[in-house]
């Protein structure tokens, strides 16, 4: 009995800290020999023992009797996957996410990251050229009576190289970091998502990041310069009407093939496409663009479907059709379709030469990886961050039942949300640009920034709406809400669709290229030597099942102790937060290992299934990137709140993917097994509490350090124009206006919190107030009710067709 708990538990211990088969049989060997010296093993033990520490540790005998047959099986059981299924796994590199998928999360790893900053360029810059544009671009101009930026904005745009970020300073661009694109992006879109768009654009998935990575030296020189001098507009087309999310479905086509190009017959492709939702196409002079290249008659080699390619071509080119506009939901960056029919270029122009054929899909999952990390994130964030501060300022300013509205606990709950969401969305945003700028090409992170940003910025909109009602949906030049919340389903439908990301590419990649075993499984069936695939396989088997039997044994004990115990790199109240996400990484684990092997090639068809394991891992990012912020702001009490807002949050929602996972999973009597193991208590976790959510609504109400670290990198400059600005400046004015208020009617009787000047008269005449403050209570009441009064307008106004209008009124005459 001695023997068998010994056994036990040092089976169990090994497998928590995931030993190797060689430390598992010396210790096996040392306990048996113990109990032999007790008089408890029989010889027939050691036989056993013998015989399967032969096998398991000589590598020929595993291969042989144990990898063999399940290399067979394993390669009955692996879909078959496309080339662009092949190529998007493989893109990109795995950083942190990988961390998190294997179990055993190093935290230190994490705070040793650097923390982001920017260089004295970057920060001139943002203090500089973004807040002069800032101060140029009055959204309401651009949105309602222009439909485009100025051409004053366009112009300063360009000779400031704001298309130009990520250029290299060789070429003349900026060499700006991904951090400092970041903190440019979230200050534009504080002011305008039609100025934050058409910057993010041509810095993000465009023939400029495709020319430096993959240009010949030819392109260049020709076409960065020029790109960094905003004398050419760029825009890449990939979206068809017949492949939206599946890019790799795109029906236009190349034909290699002979030609006249300049007066002179050379070899080239005549091209055919027709795609849609292609920003900047209506004004670019360059454009990228993603087709099926073919050659038939074999005049670069012998393929003849050689596959989706990159070209670059001038849309002064005969036959290309742009200029055209969609109108995407009123707000009207410039985004259309582009044409063509038979375009004949040069070979010259596809991106890279003509070596580069065929591999254009690679060559755009690699710089989407990166494109998608940045600028959508960065927009949305720099939305979600805005109107926090705006909806915390309102809710002071704005009275009803003669208290400030942020006083309800109705209104408090959607304050909640929205300030941890922004300093969620902010963390999040800053430790994914930090990846990218330590060189990753983070596609799996990227999928989950693009997603979960774009959902909660979205939500963020809705709940500012709710709390502003009326205020927010009049729209007109103090309306700071409406065209954001009109936009939002933008960003959320924009380079992979929401629904698509989290069912399909979150998990899809992260279960393949963050498992630290399934890739390598995988790779082994390409091998063509038949002996090196055996030895790969049975490498990855072995390290695979002892990876899944430790994410058992963590599972079993960190469910059953709740995570305590387990490391946190601080003792302090967000120790628990390390500790739970310890369990649920080695939960995601385990989890993962189970469906692949009870439901094989199905998997990839269980797309909710799917999704909850990628809720998971994206809600441990989330939850890890706010700890990473906090640990690298020197951890200020002040912003605690916020933090444990975001990271209650964040783990709920874990917990519930979690549970909706095994009340959902296909294999029934597999999940009634498992659920009392992973939740023996239940669901223990609560979402943030009324208490919780009161402290962050009081924080967005008044000036102070949480808000200030939410108010990071925002246009907030207060001048007409600028609505977000101007009710930063009200807040002020009104906040110090309330003990002048106070003092009044405490000695002249109790009166609503209206008609400041009057009070101010009032204090005046009866010698309670001084003239300076007189006049500091009557500014107030100009600065309250600009706050609380709406836009309207002479009927004529909103008339986009006036003639329309004056015909109608004719007509009524006659």
């Amino acid at each position: 009995m001695v023997t068998a708990l010994l056994l036990l538990l040092a089976w169990g211990m090994l497998a928590y800290r995931q030993a190797s088969l060689l430390s598992a049989t010396l210790i096996t060997a040392i306990i048996l020999a113990i109990g032999s010296g007790l008089g408890q093993v029989a010889p027939a033990v050691w036989l056993i023992f013998a015989v399967m520490a032969v096998v398991v540790n000589v590598s020929s005998l595993r291969q042989g009797l144990l990898s063999r047959p399940l290399f067979k099986r394993y390669r009955e059981l692996m879909p078959e996957m496309s080339d662009t299924e092949k190529d998007a796994i493989e893109a990109g590199t795995t950083w942190w996410e990988a961390e998190l998928f294997r179990g055993r999360p190093d935290w230190q790893t994490l705070h040793n990251y650097p923390r982001p900053r920017l260089s004295e360029e970057e920060q001139a810059f943002l203090d500089g050229p973004v807040e002069q544009v800032c101060r140029m671009t009055n959204d309401w101009e651009v949105t309602h009576e222009r439909a485009d930026l100025s051409p004053e904005v366009w112009a300063y745009l360009k000779e400031h190289r704001f298309f130009a970020m990520i250029i290299k300073k060789e070429y003349g661009g900026l060499a700006f970091s991904a951090y400092a694109q970041s903190r440019v992006l979230q200050k534009l879109s504080s002011v305008s998502a039609v100025l934050a768009s058409t910057v993010g654009v041509p810095n993000s998935l465009g023939p400029g990041e495709l020319l430096q990575h993959y240009g010949t030296r030819a392109q260049k020189d020709h076409y960065l310069p020029r790109l960094a001098r905003g004398e050419e507009i760029p825009c890449f087309a990939l979206t068809s009407p017949e492949a939206g999310s599946d890019a790799g479905a795109i029906p236009d086509v190349g034909v290699v093939c002979m030609g006249e190009w300049q007066g002179e017959q050379v070899l080239g492709m005549r091209l055919t496409w027709n795609k849609r939702y292609i920003t900047l196409a209506p004004v670019a002079t360059v454009l990228g663009l993603a087709f099926k290249l073919k050659d038939p008659d074999g005049l670069l080699g012998e393929q003849e479907d050689i596959g989706i390619t990159c070209a670059l071509i001038p849309t002064r080119t005969p036959g290309v059709e742009i200029g055209r506009r969609h109108f995407p939901l009123n707000v009207p960056f410039q985004n259309g379709p582009t044409r063509g029919h038979e375009v004949f270029v040069p070979i010259d122009a596809i991106i890279g030469g003509k070596e580069m054929a065929g591999q254009g899909w690679r060559m755009l999952v690699e710089c989407l990886s990166v494109g998608r990390g940045i600028t959508l994130p960065s927009n949305g964030t720099g939305g979600a961050k805005a109107v926090a501060l705006a909806s915390g300022a309102y809710s002071r300013i704005r009275r009803q039942f003669k208290l400030p509205i942020g006083q309800m606990e109705g209104i408090e709950e959607p304050l909640a949300r929205l300030g941890g969401n922004a300093y969620l969305m902010d963390a999040a945003s800053m430790l994914t640009v930090t990846g990218i700028d330590l060189g990753e090409k983070p596609s799996v992170i990227s999928a989950i920034v693009k997603y979960h940003l774009t959902d909660r910025g979205q939500r963020s909109l809705i709940d500012a709406m709710d709390i502003h009602g009326g205020k927010g949906i009049c729209m007109g030049p103090n309306n700071y809400l409406a065209r954001g919340y009109q936009g939002a389903p933008i960003a959320v439908t924009v380079e992979g669709a929401n629904i698509l990301t989290r069912s399909m590419i979150i998990y899809g990649q992260g279960a393949i290229r963050c498992h630290p075993y399934v890739l390598a499984e995988m790779r082994s069936l390409q091998e063509p030597d038949p002996q090196q695939a055996l030895a790969r396989f049975d490498q990855a088997l072995f390290g695979h099942l002892g990876f899944a039997m430790g994410n058992l044994v963590r599972s079993v004990w960190l469910g059953l102790t709740n995570g305590r115990f387990s490391p946190a790199p601080i003792k302090d109240s967000t120790a628990r937060y390390y500790r739970q996400m310890n369990r649920f990484s080695a939960n995601l684990g385990l989890l993962s290992d189970i469906a692949m092997a009870s439901l094989g090639g199905d998997l990839k068809r269980k797309e909710r299934l799917s999704a909850r394991l990628g809720d998971i891992l994206s809600q441990l990012y989330l939850v890890s990137a706010t700890l990473k912020r906090f640990n690298d702001e020197g951890r200020p009490a002040e912003v605690l709140p916020l933090v444990h807002w975001a990271c209650q949050d964040g783990l709920y929602r874990t917990q519930t993917a979690l549970d909706e996972l095994l009340n959902n999973f296909p294999a029934r009597n597999l999940a009634r097994m498992l659920k009392p193991l992973l939740l023996p208590y239940g669901k223990p976790l609560r979402r943030p509490s009324d208490r919780l959510d009161h402290q962050v609504a009081q924080l967005l109400q008044s000036p102070n350090p949480a808000r200030s670290s939410l108010a990071t990198d925002l246009y907030l400059t207060a001048e007409p124009g600028n609505p977000l600005g101007m009710l930063e400046q009200a807040l002020r004015e009104l906040i110090d206006a309330e003990p002048l208020f106070n003092k009044v009617v405490h000695a002249l009787g109790r009166r609503p919190f209206t008609m400041l000047d009057k009070v101010a008269e009032d204090g005046l005449a009866a010698g309670l107030l001084a003239q300076d403050e007189a006049r500091q209570l009557a500014q107030a009441e100009i600065s309250r009710l600009r706050t609380i009064n709406v836009d309207d307008f002479d009927p004529l106004e909103l008339v986009a067709n006036k003639a329309l209008f004056d015909d109608s009124l004719l007509n009524k005459a006659a």
